[in-house]
């Protein structure tokens, strides 16, 4: 018998935000995020029983994180003056400005890496099919990104002679 799927959102509700937040940065990820579980509410009925749902999920979120990216590109925004920053919606302190700037720094495939793999729990091969290659390439590309992130990140949250 199929879980009811609230229990789906709050078991998995906090990977596919760090998922979303990691591809689209924390101005975007929310919007993202909420067509995510829409969708998925709808396909909810569908799902075969021994499906991977947190996958499932992920794979919803990278194509709706997709739409989100694409609507923005077309979406002019006038503004009279440049916002402060960008607001903490939905989760004060979970976020940290400091590793999207990093991750942004990222190629977009390294940056997918880390998010589907170490943020979203994806195996290599599910991240390979997401990403359009092979498994070893999403293994590089995310130890290539784990690798970038210890060099740009970890220096400005660790205080001088602190050990990670």
């Amino acid at each position: 018998m199929k879980r009811p799927f609230e229990q789906i959102v709050t078991q998995h509700g906090a990977t596919v935000l760090r998922v979303c937040r990691a591809v689209l940065g924390p101005a975007d990820a929310d919007d993202a995020w909420s067509e995510t579980f829409l969708a998925a509410l709808r396909a909810w009925p569908d799902l075969p029983e021994d499906a991977n749902v947190e996958a499932w999920l992920v794979t919803i979120a990278r194509r709706k994180a997709i739409d989100v990216a694409r609507a923005a590109a077309r979406r002019a925004v006038p503004v009279e003056a440049v916002p402060d920053g960008p607001t903490t919606r939905g989760r004060p302190g979970e976020w940290d400005a400091d590793l999207y700037a990093a991750l942004a720094r990222l190629s977009t495939r390294q940056r997918e890496a880390v998010a589907y793999h170490y943020l979203g729990g994806l195996p290599y091969a599910e991240v390979a099919a997401m990403t359009g290659g092979s498994t070893d390439a999403a293994r590089r590309a995310a130890a290539d990104g784990i690798r970038a992130l210890r060099t740009t990140y970890a220096p400005t949250v660790l205080g001088e002679g602190e050990q990670a």
